[in-house]
């Protein structure tokens, strides 16, 4: 108990001079459109490289920035950082994609999250429409009337909304209709038992019909096989994410891996 009230310690504490010390940086998820192949959005996870500790785990450190509410100044950081980046990128080439940044329960009850929201979009330059915030069904139920109000002016400046890890919480279906969302996302729990298990197939084509039926893309994140792949595309998900594609990586790789697809996937149009 000394030992790990030791390493929370040293961890808060480091954790409070991250920011001012860059040693928080953006790893970028790459996410495929089953229907062409393209890549059509990445999301943005941070990470920590601790000058003692190496690199921290976001299981660590994510609870104890929530906790602390230093969650809100790193996730302030993380917004302008994901839109600099998703901005650079269409400036050196690439075609546009939808950037997608999580917000954490306390970020979603800031009184300045809509103006921070608008603060980054204006000096990244990004197009409104190119910005998604994934959000989990437990940060929207927390408060659910407040979380509405809040997420209609969100979705009003242009701005995309997925709902993260669906399927796992309490959510009610009846506000899952009144949140303003354009995207579900399939928890990787399912996804993970897709090949083998009846109940996580059923399940996560529920959610497949469910989206549709609501007007929501659908992604499923932690697709690691072909065979989850294949099953997915047959059911008509949206898009897929997961080390299958591409695991998180910084961002001048993400940016690498991109043209390389681009290359690979217009390869035999662009030589006709």
């Amino acid at each position: 108990m000394n030992a790990q009230g030791t390493e929370r310690l040293m961890l808060e504490t480091g954790l409070r001079r991250a920011l001012e010390r860059e040693e928080l940086e953006l790893h970028y998820q790459p996410k495929m459109e089953l229907a062409t192949g393209a890549i059509v959005g990445v999301e943005a996870l941070m990470r920590w490289r601790h000058p003692v500790l190496g690199n921290v785990s976001p299981a660590q450190f994510i609870p104890i920035a929530e906790e602390t509410g230093l969650i809100e100044a790193m996730g302030r950081w993380a917004l302008e950082r994901a839109c600099a980046d998703a901005r650079s990128w269409t400036e050196r080439g690439l075609p546009p994609v939808r950037m997608s940044v999580n917000l954490s329960p306390r970020q979603l009850g800031s009184r300045t999250l809509v103006s921070d929201i608008a603060g980054a979009l204006r000096r990244s330059g990004l197009a409104p429409e190119l910005l998604e915030l994934e959000i989990t069904e437990g940060a929207m139920m927390k408060n659910p009337e407040h979380a509405v109000v809040l997420l209609q002016q969100i979705r009003d400046m242009g701005v995309g909304l997925a709902i993260d890890d669906f399927g796992t919480g309490y959510s009610s279906l009846s506000y899952l209709k009144r949140f303003p969302l354009s995207t579900v996302k399939i928890d990787r729990s399912f996804v993970n038992d897709l090949s083998h298990d009846g109940a996580a197939q059923a399940l996560a084509d529920g959610i497949i019909t469910l989206a549709h039926g609501l007007k929501m893309g659908v992604v499923a994140e932690g697709v690691e096989t072909e065979a989850q792949l294949a099953w997915l595309r047959g059911r008509g998900c949206d898009e897929i994410q997961g080390y299958w594609l591409c695991k998180p990586v910084p961002a001048e790789e993400a940016c690498a891996f991109m043209a390389r697809h681009l290359r690979t996937v217009f390869a035999a149009p662009a030589a006709a």
